[in-house]
């Protein structure tokens, strides 16, 4: 009997068709204030979640640089998708957990969605089989799309790190109250989550930035270097989203009769200027990425300047992005201020991923004091 097809077949999802469809729906995400779970469902589709999981579990086992290339690229059509496909990411300090847990996790599901709030980390319980977690944590980035959730927790006990312990939850198991209402950034959900005597296996605990329990390259490098690097990759996207937006509105023609946006020599010379600093971000990060990755690949470790410099050209990225979108604000003229503008979103978006813990401003006072061989933050590098 031949074979009947379907009359809709489903068509295979794209990259390129979902960086259509974002662009077309990013004010979508704004209002709504998270990318919606249909979204979410197509950024798996393209590997966003899958990208660090091992092959024999389902995933596609990508280098930190190629991943970084894929948040950059999302974040060019919605800096808020690409910061919540970023933490596909997740695999990589997942990989703490112990190798059981791991496999429990991925091997159902290499495209499984983890979100996690670490702060402020909350009290935790030792009862029989694990911890009793209650609390309420802020900044829990993609939440609304995601099957587990990760929050800070110590321990009554006295057992202790100098980094902080997470707790892993079944979404089911926590309640979302929709607090994030932003000028950057505002898509992505990064709402408070509220646990309420959860009862979590200790096994389904780990501590955060903790050494892998996983052998392949990309879960011995850093892991915390790289979860701030695929942050701060979201500030270079959506830096070049707004220096293109400027190149395609070059003729525009003032509403004064002046010259062209094209012909202004002030704006020729801050888009040089531009151009050539998104440019040298681009290559010292990714080059530096390259440099840690070469040495893994090698079976050699990562010394602590290579360490430094990795968290280094994180916060660089991260501040020169909004540098940049800031300046492509300013080329923008009036047009750019209006509600919603391109220019606008880039410029807020980009000072909100400068902002982050991981790339704020403390951030270069600690690479500097690392670099000169002084005390440093718990957990940095």
């Amino acid at each position: 009997m031949d074979q009947v097809s379907s009359p809709n077949p489903v068509k295979p999802v794209t990259l390129a068709a979902t960086l259509d469809e974002i662009r077309a729906r990013r004010h979508e995400f704004e209002a709504l204030g998270h990318i919606p779970l249909d979204m979410v469902e197509k950024l798996q589709a393209i590997g966003c979640y899958r990208a660090f999981v091992p092959k024999e579990l389902g995933g596609d086992a990508l280098s930190p640089a190629e991943f970084c290339v894929l948040i950059e690229t999302l974040s060019q059509a919605d800096a808020s998708t690409g910061w919540v496909a970023s933490f596909g990411v997740s695999a990589t300090y997942l990989s703490a957990l112990p190798p059981k847990t791991f496999r429990a996790i991925y091997a159902a599901d290499p495209d499984s969605v983890f979100a996690g709030a670490l702060f402020p980390p909350q009290p935790a319980r030792r009862i029989d089989g694990g911890l009793s977690v209650s609390g309420r944590w802020k900044y829990c980035s993609g939440c609304m799309g995601a099957s587990l959730i990760g929050a800070g927790v110590t321990l009554a006990d006295g057992a202790e790190t100098a980094l902080p312990r997470m707790a892993i939850m079944p979404r089911a198991a926590v309640r979302i109250e929709q607090t994030w209402k932003t000028t950057g950034l505002a898509g992505t959900g990064s709402h408070d989550i509220v646990a309420e005597d959860v009862h979590v296996p200790e096994d389904w605990t780990f501590v955060r930035g903790g050494p892998s329990r996983q052998d392949a390259p990309a879960f011995r490098y850093p892991a915390m270097a790289l979860a701030a690097q695929v942050l701060a990759v979201v500030s270079l996207g959506a830096a070049r989203e707004a220096l293109d937006h400027i190149r395609a509105d070059a003729g525009r023609v003032s509403i004064t009769g002046g010259p062209t946006t094209a012909a202004r020599p002030w704006l020729q010379a801050d888009f040089a200027r531009s151009e050539a600093t998104l440019r040298a971000l681009r290559s010292v990060f990714y080059d530096t990425i390259d440099e840690a990755w070469q040495c893994l690949l090698r079976g050699d470790s990562i010394d602590r300047d290579l360490h430094t410099r990795l968290r280094l050209v994180a916060t660089q990225a991260a501040h020169g992005g909004a540098d940049v979108a800031r300046a492509a604000f300013y080329m923008g003229g009036t047009g750019a201020i209006a509600k919603g503008h391109i220019l606008s979103r880039t410029m807020m978006d980009t000072a909100a991923v400068a902002q982050h813990a991981f790339m704020a401003e403390g951030t270069w006072t600690a690479a500097g004091a690392a670099l000169l061989n002084q005390p440093t933050m718990p957990g940095y590098p």
